[in-house]
């Protein structure tokens, strides 16, 4: 689903009022909802990310795909239909396909209890709504909010409607992700007082035509010879911050319970010089210094840092770096008084068990006297057969899973509204952060206070 960048605003005060007031009033779901025994879902967005979920929710028994939506009638629909026709055989499920906002109509249907939103970063918090508004439960996917008051929004309107909001960061299930956070739990690294995440990932090609592929079908800017460009690229055009922090974010801050009796404060981002896009493009076998996206002045910068204050005491470095060749990276490093462990080299180290001044390796998950294998999660312990081959090395599974399961149960999501409006937040405070030369920037308490007694909830179950 694309959208030109300054009609927006327009969009999402168009699709919110088109759903329309009586929405507030008949079939809303409650944070207490009644138990299901399967769920009825709407996918909105079927491209590479959503046909994933898509694959996911054909292969439950408990969830029935009732509507799939995206304009995307090359690529996307043709693909989607095909994982139906493999999966469900001659079953009907119904398409929406008539441009941006056939959306709404799917939304209307009374036969549906929950959707998944996957599409482009511009449109989450605009469909999130609509479908909270509507009566559906939205899980969205992850990314940085353009600015913060689509986060207020997204928190207003789930608490005025009573509807509540997965947030689909996967990388919290990552295997070696939950299996330190049981690590941290049991008090391996004593009490926690640094930790580090990040966005590291070479996008160079993705964000020009090598990528198109990914995408599925193209999509055609046409402004100052962004002819080749992808959805994503116009970000990187306009924009300068840390504009996809939640992988990194995200696992840090269940590791020590944000929103739960802690929270984010301040920031402070600061970027490098941007060279890394510019440099591709003129040294690409098919682009040059007189390519028209030669021309293009990107904004955002190479590299950029952001350090948040927390209130209990811990500190958290995030980094964005997707311009930039080098190998893929989460840059997860959670370090305590005791102890620490660092994701790039699959390390960790503990007072009084390594070796003096040594690193150890956390070994494999197989080989139950290795940290790994001792402190294997019990999720992963419980569904590993179930996630295999599923997407990103099994954590898409475990998302939908959460997902699914705190439906049918009436249950609170471990990853909700006020998580997912605090990581969105980081990319319009530290794009803010960057332009004022590095000032700090107070963090919002989406919580309103609550979380000073909200309890953990993630990772605490070995069935979601």
């Amino acid at each position: 689903m694309s959208t030109t960048w300054h009609r927006r605003k327009f969009i999402k005060s168009s699709a919110i009022a088109t759903v329309g007031i009586s929405a507030l009033t008949s079939g809303i779901q409650s944070f207490a909802a009644p138990k299901k025994n399967k769920v009825r879902m709407g996918l909105i967005g079927v491209g590479a990310r959503g046909v994933g979920h898509l694959g996911l929710c054909l292969r439950r028994a408990d969830v029935e795909v009732v509507a799939i939506c995206d304009p995307d009638t090359n690529w996307a629909i043709p693909n989607a239909r095909k994982k139906i026709q493999e999966l469900y055989g001659n079953k009907k499920v119904a398409e929406y396909t008539n441009g941006n906002e056939d959306y709404l109509n799917l939304l209307k249907r009374d036969d549906i209890d929950a959707v998944i939103i996957a599409t482009p970063w511009e449109w989450h918090t605009v469909q999130a709504i609509a479908a909270m508004k509507a009566g559906k439960t939205p899980a969205v996917e992850v990314c940085g909010a353009m600015d913060l008051q689509d986060c207020w929004d997204l928190v207003n309107t789930s608490e005025a409607t009573g509807v509540p909001v997965f947030g689909m960061e996967n990388v919290c299930y990552r295997r070696d992700v939950l299996a330190v956070f049981n690590m941290v739990k049991q008090g391996l690294f004593g009490e926690i007082i640094h930790l580090q995440g990040g966005y590291q990932h070479d996008l160079r090609g993705v964000k020009f035509n090598d990528g198109e592929h990914l995408y599925g079908g193209g999509v055609e800017f046409g402004e100052k010879g962004l002819s080749e460009a992808k959805w994503r690229t116009l970000h990187s055009v306009h924009r300068n911050g840390d504009l996809y922090p939640t992988h990194g974010l995200g696992p840090v801050s269940n590791t020590i319970d944000i929103n739960r009796g802690n929270r984010l404060v301040s920031l402070v981002s600061m970027a490098t010089k941007s060279r890394g896009l510019h440099k591709y493009i003129v040294d690409h076998p098919k682009g040059g210094p007189n390519h028209p996206n030669a021309k293009v002045e990107f904004k955002l910068g190479d590299i950029v840092s952001t350090l948040i204050k927390c209130n209990n005491g811990e500190t958290i470095m995030l980094s964005h770096d997707t311009n930039s060749p080098r190998p893929y990276s989460l840059n997860f490093r959670v370090q305590g008084t005791e102890g620490l462990w660092m994701d790039d080299q699959k390390s960790l180290y503990v007072q009084g068990k390594s070796p003096n001044d040594q690193w150890e390796k956390t070994g494999d998950f197989k080989d139950p006297n290795s940290y790994f294998g001792k402190y294997d999660h019990p999720l992963w312990k419980r569904f590993e057969k179930d996630a295999s081959g599923a997407g990103h090395g099994g954590m898409d599974y475990f998302v939908i899973n959460a997902f699914v399961e705190c439906i049918k149960r009436g249950v609170e999501y471990p990853l909700d509204v006020y998580d997912l409006a605090t990581w969105y937040a980081i990319t319009p405070l530290s794009e803010r952060s960057v332009a004022e030369g590095g000032m700090v920037q107070a963090i919002p308490d989406f919580t309103k206070g609550k979380w000073m007694n909200r309890k953990p909830t993630f990772g605490l179950s070995d069935e979601y």
